[in-house]
């Protein structure tokens, strides 16, 4: 590695902001949506609430169908 590869890799190891600001940064990332524990992701779950949708509104369709005489 060479002098200004090595204070390059030193510059970009520097923050980049001002401590007050990296303050503020820390708070946010703290609080509200991003401190919240949520459940894992279920996709089963989720495949399997989209099916009974998608059936439930094929029946509709058929019984409305069938009520409006065009079956």
């Amino acid at each position: 590695m060479t002098e200004r590869d090595h204070s390059q890799t030193e510059a970009l190891d520097e923050p980049r902001l001002y401590p007050e600001d990296q303050a503020k940064v820390d708070a946010f990332l703290q609080r509200g949506v991003n401190a919240v524990e949520r459940k894992p992701f279920r996709p089963f779950r989720l495949l399997m609430l989209l099916v009974v949708v998608v059936v439930g509104l094929s029946l509709f369709s058929q019984l409305l169908a069938r009520w409006a005489g065009v079956y």
